[in-house]
Parts: structure tokens; C-alpha cells; sequence
């Protein structure tokens, strides 16, 4: 028996579109709590700092800063000079689980060595990887 979908697409990005408002909302509200009157620059990290730090198991959650280079770049290039992009983030998991570490050295080579192309292909052609920009969710 086929199992019923609870929502259409249609309806699903409305309901992330909601979501990520509400969470945006939360966050504008904690920044504003000591600075109502925005007398001084908002900084993001401390909202986040209140929002996870202070619950069971923050250990399991990394809050990664924004760096900026003053260039023009790819979206995807700026996930990767931000550390958030999937190579970055699967490196950070293998260093953050002890059991893995031995095991997907090979691993954290190839991924590395990803960046190192993806690096290569921004400066030559100006655009992130074929594999990158043609990338689709599957359904």
C-alpha cells in the first residue's frame, strides 16, 4: 500500500518559506533584546550563542563565523571560503568523530583534494564545477 503525501511541493515550500521567517523573527528579537534601539552593529553569533549554548548537547552543534574577502564570487565558492559547504562540513565531522578519524583518512584526502579543484576551476573559468551547477534534488 502507497503512502499518502501529507503535503504537496506547492504547499511544502510554503511551509519552509514560514519556517525560516519565524526563525529569522526569533533571532532579529534575541538581537534586539540588549540592543532595542540598535545603538550598536547587531552581531548574529551572539543569538545563535543563546539559542544553542544554552541547551543539552550544544557539544553536537558548530557555529562557523562569516568570512569576508571583499571578492565577487560564486555561491558556492562562498559556502566554501565559509567553511559551510559539503566537503568542508563532511572534514569537520570525520575530525569531530574519534572512530572515524583512522579510518577516512583517505577520505579527508579526497575531500581535500576537491578543494583544491574547485579552487582551480573558480580561477580559470569564473564558475563553480559542472557537477556543481548542475546539481538537482531528487525527488
Amino acid at each position: 500500500m502507497k503512502a499518502k503525501k501529507l503535503f504537496n511541493k506547492d504547499e511544502l515550500k510554503k511551509i519552509d518559506a514560514y519556517w525560516r521567517a519565524a526563525n529569522y523573527l526569533s533571532v532579529g528579537q534575541i538581537c534586539l533584546l540588549d540592543n532595542p534601539l540598535l545603538k550598536e552593529p547587531l552581531v548574529v553569533r551572539r543569538p545563535i550563542h543563546r539559542l544553542l549554548y544554552r541547551r543539552t548537547n550544544h557539544k553536537n552543534v558548530h557555529v562557523h563565523g562569516y568570512k569576508e574577502e571583499g571578492t565577487t564570487t560564486t555561491p558556492f565558492d562562498m559556502t566554501v571560503l565559509n567553511e559551510l559547504d559539503r566537503f568542508n562540513l563532511a572534514d569537520d565531522v570525520i575530525d569531530r568523530v574519534a572512530r572515524l578519524q583512522n579510518q577516512a583518512a583517505h577520505v579527508k584526502d579526497w575531500l581535500h583534494n576537491k578543494l583544491i579543484e574547485h579552487k582551480q576551476y573558480i580561477t580559470t573559468h569564473g564558475e563553480d564545477m559542472p557537477e556543481i551547477r548542475n546539481w538537482k534534488w531528487l525527488y
